[in-house]
């Protein structure tokens, strides 16, 4: 296709410049990655023949036109030849540690650090499915930041990961431990809960102080704890604020699990950054959103339930969170859907953990079933995403400066989606992943 406008006049000085540049001194470069089309997220449209060079520290430094481009022998050539690229996904709501086929009391047939070692495959498994980045929302043991150390570092194969550490909530609800009698509990509450706006605050700064890059809260009950239901709200507006007010101001995000609807009006008016679930927003709720000054974002994880149903009982899912599962799913993704046409922001978040961490690009589709174009479902995982990070500078998109975390498909996802669904190749900082 033609490329005009801003765009394409970008494309041909890059071409130049890259021309210019390799003639000389191809040894400023690395890796030259080249494909039939690639998509541009950040306009929505397809570019023919990219050839995106990427420096030694793996972020992209320049986007050029293949065929007028040379590059040396000293560069490493990554040939995606009848391949269409796209920026590597971003999933905003996972639990690594969180293995799908374990459900209700069986978790206890297992030791503490169970969980942890289960982390390692299902960050495998999410970057080979095409998630170069992923946001954990609530880990026990601190999991999630253990892990990212071990794969920054070398030691582990896995995405790069914003970890929340432990999740905040009030005494017996949805983030705090359900499942057990007294007998069997800790004497002192578990980390991450707290019953006053002093204890929320520290929770906050103590989360920050072990390595939390993200705040997650339980502003109210949820499907898969016990004695919990959806729609309670479990921590005041005020309670909310004090959270999302500490955060901000150590430079964090804050994510709010929040089914039922005060809850999440609760949640937007204190300046929480992105609504999980949002199952039962009411038409004021997604008001809100839409009219809010400060972003806020919709992560509606509106696939898994079709593994839940299926799987649950045999996995050991007790009964009551299977019937709060079926009663929510169908609210939610009507609900998706109404908050979409309304404008609200939205991202891609899976839940993964409830559903196995690879199979997580079946959501796409269902994105669209339910109202968006594949486009806007692609953006949801990689620039609304991104944004919503905060990191727009390191990922989200194939442009000069991120990242070159990259992922191919056979065909056009933007006429079928569902290439998402079986990525063929993924590069995570110029690197092809095995």
């Amino acid at each position: 296709m033609r490329v005009t406008g801003n765009l394409g006049r970008n494309l041909r000085v890059a071409a130049l410049a890259s021309a210019a540049l390799f003639a000389g001194s191809a040894h400023a470069q690395s890796t030259v990655i080249t494909a039939d089309k690639m998509v541009d997220v950040l306009t929505g449209k397809m570019i023919d023949n990219p050839a995106i060079f990427v420096g030694a520290d793996g972020r992209i430094t320049s986007i050029a036109d293949a065929r007028t481009v040379k590059w040396g022998s000293d560069v490493t050539h990554i040939n995606l030849s009848g391949k269409t690229l796209l920026p590597g996904l971003i999933d905003m709501h996972v639990h690594l540690d969180g293995p799908a086929d374990i459900g209700g009391y069986r978790g206890l047939e297992f030791t503490d650090s169970f969980w942890g070692m289960t982390a390692v495959k299902a960050a495998q498994d999410m970057l080979r499915a095409g998630f170069t980045t992923v946001r954990n929302v609530g880990s026990t043991n601190r999991n999630d930041i253990g892990l990212k150390q071990a794969i920054e570092n070398g030691y582990a194969t896995g995405p790069r990961i914003v970890p929340a550490g432990y999740a905040l909530g009030a005494t017996g609800g949805h983030c705090d431990s359900t499942f057990l009698p007294p007998s069997l509990e800790k004497t002192d509450k578990e980390e991450g809960i707290a019953d006053s706006e002093d204890e929320l605050r520290y929770q906050v700064r103590r989360q920050r102080k072990y390595g939390a890059e993200v705040i997650k809260v339980c502003a109210t009950g949820g499907v898969f704890s016990r004695n919990t239901e959806p729609g309670q709200q479990q921590l005041s507006e005020r309670e909310l604020r004090v959270i999302a007010d500490e955060a901000h101001q150590w430079g964090l995000r804050v994510a709010a699990h929040a089914h039922g609807g005060d809850g999440i009006k609760a949640a937007i008016k204190a300046g929480i950054d992105t609504i999980e679930h949002a199952s039962l927003v009411d038409d004021e709720g997604i008001k809100l959103a839409v009219a809010r000054a400060r972003p806020v974002w919709f992560s509606m994880d509106i696939y898994n339930t079709d593994y839940t149903q299926a799987e649950g009982a045999k996995n050991g899912v007790l009964e009551d969170n299977l019937r709060k599962d079926r009663e929510v799913a169908q609210i939610q993704r009507d609900n998706f859907r109404k908050a979409h046409d309304a404008g609200v922001k939205m991202v891609f978040g899976s839940d993964a953990g409830v559903m196995p961490h690879g199979l997580v690009g079946g959501q796409f589709k269902v994105m669209v079933q339910y109202g968006m174009t594949p486009i806007e479902a692609i953006q949801a995982a990689t620039r609304n995403a991104a944004q919503a990070l905060g990191r727009e500078k390191d990922v989200g998109a194939i442009a000069v400066g991120r990242f070159a975390d990259i992922i191919a498909v056979d065909g056009d996802p933007l006429a079928d989606v569902r290439e998402l669904e079986s990525v063929d190749a993924v590069i995570k900082g110029g690197k092809a992943v095995n």
